[in-house]
């Protein structure tokens, strides 16, 4: 296990501060590794990897790399209208989808030691919906949300929401790219220079009603979705390949985006979900988690609060 564990700093450019440092992470590393193994033993329909996590405890991994915070009922202002795809037919919506290959979704991207994850979400889930009102796809800046977006619910890396974003973005009419506002991974000063917000805008947003994967469905069948998960959850944590299925955790900390769904060769139907934290996690910076579980909340909450722009 030590020879696992320097190879493992060798393969991330790990380096700790001092001998006692490295002494603490390895005792974490080598318990992620036990339970990374534990599961994988057990065939399940997915595998798990020590990956860049593995020598984090999950109140570290929770505070750098999540940021989901809900809002708190009593402080709901919700601008959000009806569910326009209420009426749609589930007998009308395609058995699978992807919008990748309709070319609404960017590449994979890294919030980094950063907990703006609401940040990547609500980008992810308006590039789809910017791309499908305009026919352009045009990435856009996570870190003007960041910087700028800070007067109400969503504080930059100390965490956010997408609703909140989505609102920040109606009022301040547009987001600016990501390449006139490149990401920092850090809190900065809002820069109203490069905030020219005219690259792209939304008119609103929606939620999807909440505990009801087949209302989540007919959403994602019509357009990338913003979606909250219990992202901490050492399942999804060390995710790297298949269709995620199991006992998550429904605490609710971690914004990705539902960019498709579909059926697996062995028939497990799952949610295809773009996520924020590099291409080396997952399968290329994606989860498939299973689809239309017995939990109404979805697996690791997926459908507790999903909702999406509209353009």
């Amino acid at each position: 296990m030590v020879s696992r564990h320097e190879e493992w700093m060798a393969m991330y450019g790990r380096v700790y501060s001092d001998a006692a440092e490295k002494a603490r992470r390895f005792e974490v590393f080598k318990a992620n590794v036990a339970f990374i193994e534990s599961v994988n033993a057990r065939n399940h329909k997915f595998w798990l990897e020590a990956n860049q996590f593995a020598d984090l405890t999950d109140d570290e991994f929770r505070a750098t790399r999540t940021g989901y915070k809900p809002r708190p009922a009593a402080a709901s202002s919700r601008k959000a209208t009806g569910f326009r795809y209420a009426n749609v037919s589930l007998d009308d919506v395609p058995a699978s989808v992807d919008w990748r290959t309709k070319g609404a979704v960017t590449p994979i991207k890294d919030q980094g030691e950063c907990g703006c994850c609401w940040a990547f979400s609500a980008v992810a889930s308006m590039e789809g919906a910017v791309k499908l009102s305009t026919g352009k796809l045009v990435s856009l800046s996570e870190q003007e949300l960041v910087d700028c977006d800070v007067n109400g619910m969503d504080q930059g890396c100390e965490g956010g929401e997408m609703d909140d974003a989505f609102e920040f973005i109606v009022d301040n009419g547009g987001l600016t790219t990501e390449s006139k506002y490149p990401y920092t991974g850090s809190d900065g000063t809002c820069n109203s220079n490069e905030a020219s917000n005219d690259a792209a805008s939304i008119t609103g947003y929606e939620d999807v009603p909440a505990n009801d994967e087949a209302s989540l469905r007919k959403a994602v069948a019509n357009q990338p979705v913003s979606v909250a998960v219990d992202g901490g959850d050492s399942l999804f944590r060390f995710y790297k390949g298949g269709v995620l299925s199991g006992a998550c955790g429904t605490e609710l900390d971690h914004g990705i985006a539902a960019v498709g769904y579909g059926v697996a060769s062995d028939g497990t139907k799952y949610w295809l979900m773009k996520n924020s934290w590099g291409t080396s996690w997952g399968e290329g910076g994606y989860i498939r988690m299973e689809r239309d579980i017995a939990d109404e909340e979805g697996l690791c909450g997926l459908a507790m609060q999903p909702s999406y722009p509209t353009a």
